[in-house]
């Protein structure tokens, strides 16, 4: 008792309380963006192309916004920055469970539509979800930078390490909880769960906000960070540095076949395996695989370079995109030896690979990439090492979106007739992610041949001076 005891005084309260909301964020925040499409799909009639769009653009800013709101965190304090991305995620979430109520006179009585409800085909309203979720996009900026601020002012040399790693335990646990709460919910309410996990996470950053108000006490009260003026200018200099930008849009590839797994998996699985599939569970598939491998890949190859072992990720995910298109092609009602639909079982699979992929490459991609930033610029340049996100959020989306419809489209769109062929060729939706997968392993051994080849022109130049 007295060795855990000591272990929480090694932290600030500060760091704790930081950690807690943290925990809550997560929760709030995978809880709902696991059922985004569907929630814009079944709840306000956004078609698959519309609802990948508006949900891609959601992710897309939520990468990309960190940089330039924490950068105003700084000026403003932690806490106010705090206060005010929790007042906004409160009001965002709350605002996704309250807003339908609100369309009565567009054909929705107040939670009386079922599993069969059919959305708003006609409501013009409904657009008025995007300044909601602006509200949750601008909240969670600021959760994304200044929380990270706040561990690693928080921390000493000699703590920072850990510090982190408790830190990536709780977005892990508040991933996997936010998930796992989804399934119940659209048991006992069909798709009035889609509704009401808003209001589970209204309730998670409502508690967060709380905590922060009464509890949060920053050893560090003002930041040292650059203006947002510096940030743009930095922002240029990588877009402008052709080497960086090359290897972001390789690594695009590789994260637009991760992010299938809230784009394309959740509407995948329930049209092809049925209401009764739990996609939110098997998304949890992947921070378990992550969060048992990485440190032992990391571990492994720590004598290799950083480019190998995200090249080896590289190859794992067109195995994890083909391991998805697989359920469908082997046909059936259930695998035999378990009690599951193929398409469910074999999307478990994928799922388990890609998690796999993202222990080689994870780790290794930010070592890489602050090697590439001038040097007193790597800090800096790393605060844009998440464009790939940016970029493949749009571009996976909606690209899903397209798919989606071209060969698994509602069911609710299609006759009786239709039905019977429609999903047929439903997996050259995974068919596709492979290719791209793929283009993007070869792509990686291209470019590291390529860099390779010019260090070494370089460093013989640099000899011959």
């Amino acid at each position: 008792m007295t060795g855990v005891v000591n272990f929480f005084k090694r932290f600030s309260k500060g760091f704790w309380v930081a950690n807690f909301a943290e925990l809550l964020e997560r929760a709030a925040y995978y809880g709902v963006f696991i059922v985004i499409t569907l929630y814009l799909s079944r709840i306000l009639a956004f078609s698959d192309v519309e609802a990948a769009l508006i949900s891609g653009t959601f992710s897309a800013l939520l990468y990309f916004l960190p940089t330039f709101t924490g950068a105003y965190a700084d000026k403003i304090g932690f806490k106010k920055s705090l206060v005010v991305a929790f007042g906004f995620l409160t009001i965002g979430y709350f605002g996704l469970g309250v807003f339908p109520t609100f369309l009565e006179g567009a054909g929705l009585a107040t939670y009386g539509f079922t599993t069969e409800f059919t959305g708003l085909k006609e409501a013009n309203e409904k657009y008025i979800i995007i300044p909601i979720m602006a509200l949750i996009i601008i909240g969670g900026s600021f959760i994304k930078s200044v929380i990270t601020g706040t561990v690693a002012k928080e921390t000493s040399t000699a703590t920072r390490a850990t510090g982190f790693s408790i830190f990536y335990t709780i977005v892990n646990i508040g991933s996997f909880s936010g998930k796992t709460i989804v399934k119940p919910l659209r048991e006992a309410m069909g798709n009035v769960g889609l509704i009401n996990i808003s209001y589970f996470s209204a309730g998670m950053t409502l508690l967060a906000l709380i905590a922060i108000i009464f509890f949060f006490r920053p050893s560090v009260t003002h930041g040292e960070g650059k203006s947002i003026k510096e940030i743009w200018k930095a922002l240029v200099r990588v877009v402008l540095n052709f080497r960086l930008l090359i290897l972001i849009i390789i690594i695009t590839g590789f994260w637009m076949v991760q992010h299938q797994l809230y784009a394309t998996m959740p509407k995948y699985v329930l049209r092809m395996a049925g209401e009764g599939a739990s996609p939110s569970w098997y998304a949890n598939v992947n921070p378990l695989v992550v969060f048992t491998t990485v440190g032992l890949i990391t571990s492994w190859l720590r004598k290799k370079t950083a480019l190998f072992s995200m090249t080896v990720g590289m190859f794992i995910m067109p195995v994890s995109a083909f391991a998805m298109a697989a359920g469908n092609m082997i046909g059936g009602e259930t695998m035999g030896f378990v009690n599951m639909h193929p398409v469910a079982f074999m999307m478990i699979v994928g799922i388990g690979f890609q998690g796999l992929a993202e222990s080689f490459i994870s780790p290794r991609f930010l070592e890489y990439f602050s090697l590439q930033a001038p040097k007193g610029e790597e800090g800096l340049y790393l605060g844009f090492s998440h464009l790939h996100s940016f970029l493949s959020s749009l571009l996976g989306f909606g690209l899903s979106g397209v798919l989606l419809e071209k060969w698994c489209p509602d069911p609710l769109t299609l006759s009786d007739t239709e039905k019977l062929t429609a999903y047929d060729n439903a997996h050259y939706i995974w068919f596709v992610f492979v290719a791209i997968a793929s283009v993007s392993a070869i792509a990686l051994i291209v470019y590291g041949y390529v860099t390779k080849k010019l260090d070494a022109k370089k460093e013989l130049l640099s000899s011959e001076v």
